[in-house]
């Protein structure tokens, strides 16, 4: 696939080096020479410096032969504009970056009339994350498919759940109704994700992800030994737009939000928009401040400063404070790996986010949704069933489906379902796979 990326950023690099690895024709435009540098060093890519928005600069990348162009510059106005001439100049899929999240909520502006086929929003998937994160406080790492008929939940297998020990065959047959299957899991002290089958054996220490569809996180919480207590007092740390938008959501439902902003004029601002929400204007790195404003009273602790470090070791200090659930914003991917092992209990990264949201256009068949699992090699991918589909030709225990992918669930009908060996998938089905990436090519052939 030929992918044309406008801007060399943080989203712009992650995503031209993530698209590298599938072995996709890159071109990447920026007027930064350095950035540019780095990436020509760094990436198996074309790159071309220039504006995004000069029709010139768009025909020497040969924009006319895209398959798919990414504007994801600082600037959305960029953006946009880049999106609309590179659809008139012949681009088949356009995707725009944006800051302002009003946009993906109005629905009287049809952008597709303007020719951006997708705007995405990083800050706003990370506040989606954070509520989702919140929600599913349990668990490590969650991903709704369709709006929760499927939910994705990680957690790490403590020595009291009381399925280590047990195949996933055991494991299942102390519910008599069946609303999870385990898709992944990743042994302790390695780096090597398993699809699990019926006789794979739960370990301690284990990272196991999950698709559940409904009831199924009430049973996850039984079974991992985890007792389930609501989630009432939020303290964020950082004022910025995911801050804000985090803050603003929680506010319209049952949580009790306060918000830390070192920046006055930032936190007066806040403070005006948000009327439900308690805003401080102080230093959160203080701990002091902290213990001042009943941090050891927060059930949740969430920082998403522009400073990676301090997210994490303000993150650290409510951990030691007794906080249940911290959540932290990182940049530096290395960090991104220690997400466990530091004592955080969720890493969110926004160029992640976004690049999950992105590759769903790359891949082949009809996919819906696709993220890829936190710390695993391995994708999940929503595939919406056609009449040229031929995975409907046979139950799934007759499918000749690689070992190395297992589906997970499947939407009928707006109902969310754990299939069995026996169940035959239909026509207008929606249907997730978890599988590594070796096996993405043989599993893409079924869907199209």
């Amino acid at each position: 696939m030929k992918i044309i990326i406008a801007g060399a950023g943080e989203v712009g690099f992650h995503l031209a080096k993530l698209l590298s690895y599938e072995s996709q024709e890159i071109t990447l435009i920026d007027t930064d020479k350095n950035s540019l540098a780095y990436a020509n060093d760094h990436l198996d890519i074309r790159v071309i410096k220039g504006d995004v928005t000069s029709i010139t600069i768009l025909n020497e990348a040969r924009i006319n032969t895209s398959e798919l162009f990414i504007a994801v510059t600082s600037s959305e106005t960029t953006n946009i504009t880049a999106c609309v001439l590179a659809k008139e100049l012949g681009a088949k899929q356009t995707i725009a970056r944006i800051s302002n999240s009003e946009f993906l909520d109005q629905t009287e502006v049809g952008f597709t009339k303007f020719g951006i086929d997708e705007l995405i929003s990083p800050e706003a998937l990370a506040a989606a994350e954070i509520e989702l994160l919140l929600n599913q406080y349990g668990f490590n790492d969650t991903y709704e498919f369709e709006e929760g008929k499927l939910t994705m939940l990680s957690l790490r297998l403590s020595r009291t759940a009381s399925f280590v020990g047990k195949t996933v065959r055991e494991a299942a047959q102390v519910f008599p109704e069946l609303h999870f299957v385990p898709i992944a899991i990743q042994r302790f002290g390695t780096q090597y994700t398993i699809i699990p089958r019926g006789d794979t054996e739960f370990k301690e220490g284990d990272k196991v992800v999950f698709m559940t569809s409904k009831g199924g996180d009430e049973e996850l919480f039984e079974l991992s030994g985890k007792v389930k207590t609501e989630l009432k007092n939020i303290m964020i740390l950082g004022g910025s737009k995911i801050g804000y938008k985090t803050a603003r959501d929680l506010c319209k439902g049952k949580f009790k939000v306060k918000l830390i902003e070192s920046d006055k004029e930032v936190a007066f601002e806040c403070a005006d928009d948000l009327p439900n929400a308690l805003v401080i204007n102080g230093d959160g790195r203080n701990v002091e401040l902290l213990d001042e404003e009943s941090i050891s009273d927060m059930d949740a602790f969430i920082s998403v400063t522009g400073n990676s470090e301090t997210n994490i070791m303000s993150c650290l200090v409510a951990k030691s404070k007794g906080v249940k659930k911290t959540i932290a914003l990182v940049e530096n991917m290395d960090y991104y790996q220690l997400s466990q092992s530091i004592g955080i209990d969720t890493l969110i990264n926004k160029k992640l986010l976004a690049a999950n949201n992105i590759f769903r256009y790359i891949r082949r068949g009809e996919v819906v949704a696709m993220t890829k699992l936190t710390n695993m090699n391995a994708e999940l991918l929503e595939f919406k069933i056609n009449s040229k589909s031929k995975i409907t030709q046979k139950k799934i225990k007759d499918l000749d489906f690689p070992r190395s992918a297992i589906i997970g669930g499947v939407i009928r009908n707006d109902v969310g379902i754990i299939p069995l060996g026996d169940f035959q998938i239909e026509l207008g089905d929606k249907v997730v796979v978890c599988c590594l990436p070796r096996s993405i090519t043989q599993v893409e052939r079924f869907f199209f």
